[in-house]
């Protein structure tokens, strides 16, 4: 299909507009019930579609639930508050770079939890990724971390990127025997459940009708019709050339941020997001596994030993 690339690059564009949505969020709902809201809004446009699905699964639904409920938890739950938490205290555009960290994470992340041999692509990215990441934390001078530390917006910023990135692996690593619309149904399901009891002891309060667009992009694109895209994706052109996709939402994110939002970019969002850039792309293009080479005299004594 010529223009199968259409897919991913939609979901990628959708997920960039949830950023500069997460911003404009402040001051009108709370992330707990900006968080809340978005995944009731999604359950109840998929519940007509996939209740009936889920039903006959019911089943298998019930050996995988804590693994369900985890996922849930990790990619759902956690991911997107800490994300509206974020929004309180950074822009956009910090917020797209530091998520740019996200397939990073999961190839380092699938080293330890996946048993996967690191590469030197995962090596060299992530020392690149450090170095940029030290300059946009450090807004162009990295010292600044040892004097003035981190934002409390970048803390919540990273563990959203590493929570979407652990989720992704246990995703891989957890065979739950589901079809990918299922999964994604009993997740959404879960998400509710947990985050409403969070949602009536931080906020309770109905949202107002100024923030209804805002619930209703998360909820509706971002949320439901974004996972089919990504999915269709794959199934098109494949899981790899798909990835490659993510490393255009901090491009988008930016873009989207500086002509809605009014954001400046500075020397430091190009100097540290692209060395962060640049860490995330080589860490999924230079895929060669590391391979420490015996020295001479240790090979010398292995045949003595023989």
């Amino acid at each position: 299909m010529p223009l199968a690339f259409l897919f991913p690059l939609s979901c990628i564009a959708i997920w960039a507009g949830n950023g500069v949505v997460s911003k404009l969020a402040v001051g009108v709902l709370s992330p707990a019930a900006f968080a809340w809201s978005r995944w009731v809004v999604a359950a109840l446009v998929l519940t007509p579609f996939l209740a009936r699905r889920v039903w006959r699964e019911r089943a298998r639904l019930r050996a995988g639930i804590w693994q369900i409920a985890s996922l849930a938890l990790l990619g759902m739950v956690l991911n997107q508050t800490f994300g509206y938490y974020a929004a309180q205290a950074m822009g956009a555009t910090e917020m797209g770079l530091m998520m740019g960290l996200t397939p990073l994470l999961t190839v380092l992340f699938s080293i330890w939890l996946l048993r996967e041999r690191p590469t030197w692509g995962a090596i060299l990215g992530a020392l690149l990724s450090i170095m940029g990441l030290a300059i946009l934390l450090g807004q162009g001078d990295p010292t600044r971390l040892f004097t003035h530390g981190i934002q409390i917006g970048s803390v919540y910023m990273l563990l959203s990127a590493g929570t979407y990135a652990l989720y992704s692996v246990l995703l891989k690593k957890w065979d739950l025997g589901l079809d990918n619309w299922s999964l994604l149904y009993s997740q959404v399901l879960c998400s509710v459940v947990l985050l409403t009891p969070f949602y009536l002891l931080v906020d309770g309060q109905l949202p107002e009708a100024r923030a209804l667009w805002l619930i209703f992009y998360a909820g509706i694109p971002a949320s439901a019709l974004c996972p089919w895209l990504w999915m269709q994706g794959i199934t098109l052109i494949g899981a790899n050339r798909t990835a490659i996709f993510m490393n255009l939402l901090p491009v988008m994110t930016a873009g989207l941020a500086i002509s809605l939002l009014g954001e400046r970019l500075t020397a430091y969002h190009l100097i540290g997001g692209g060395l962060t850039l640049l860490g995330v792309l080589l860490a999924q293009l230079l895929v060669q596994p590391v391979v420490l080479r015996r020295s001479a005299r240790q090979e010398m004594a292995i045949c003595q030993d023989e």
